[in-house]
């Protein structure tokens, strides 16, 4: 049975029409992520010479996905904004976001923060990357195993390159700070 030219050439247009939406659709999600991304970072960003959108995607993983304020943040909310306790937004601590000091037992989460060089936790993008692939601690404690034992490196060495470069441009943008005070997590 011979299909007629018009139906194959109808159906190869429908499906370019979908691989094309379906593409517009992944682009649209991604553009949607990185908007997301920027309206959500607690604190002003420095998007001087930076590439918008991946500060804005790397924002919202780890604004929105990645939950790094509960562990890398002392106190994780601002006082009287915890939202476990049914208090009012803005709950994020922008004064010591993503500054460490986050106690867990006798472990401290790292300052994410960019060094005096601009350096998110003093690490270059390919440290920062082998860091989270690897959980091999860039500085270990006396005392302490020379892998991360808190961080779930096991669980976030399975991102992507790209996403795990969007994270650091981010940490890049943001504000240095220092610990603040607090007992644990979600404090």
């Amino acid at each position: 049975m011979k299909v007629p030219s018009t139906l194959v050439l109808t159906f190869a247009i429908v499906c370019g029409l979908v691989l094309i939406g379906a593409a517009a659709s992944d682009s649209d999600q991604s553009q949607s992520r990185v908007q997301q991304g920027l309206h959500i970072s607690p604190v002003p960003l420095n998007l001087e010479g930076k590439n918008h959108a991946r500060v804005g995607l790397g924002s919202y993983l780890v604004n929105a996905v990645g939950s790094c304020n509960d562990c890398h943040t002392c106190p994780s909310f601002t006082p009287g904004h915890n939202p476990y306790f049914g208090q009012p937004k803005p709950w994020v601590n922008g004064e010591n976001f993503l500054a460490g000091g986050v106690h867990f037992g006798p472990f401290t989460s790292a300052n994410l923060t960019p060094d005096s060089n601009g350096l998110p936790a003093g690490l270059t993008l390919k440290e920062f990357i082998q860091v989270i692939r690897t959980g091999h601690d860039p500085d270990p404690q006396a005392g302490h195993p020379p892998l991360l034992q808190v961080m779930p490196w096991p669980i976030l060495s399975n991102m992507t390159d790209h996403d795990l470069s969007a994270i650091y441009a981010y940490l890049t943008a943001i504000p240095s700070a220092q610990p603040g005070t607090c007992g644990g997590p979600s404090e």
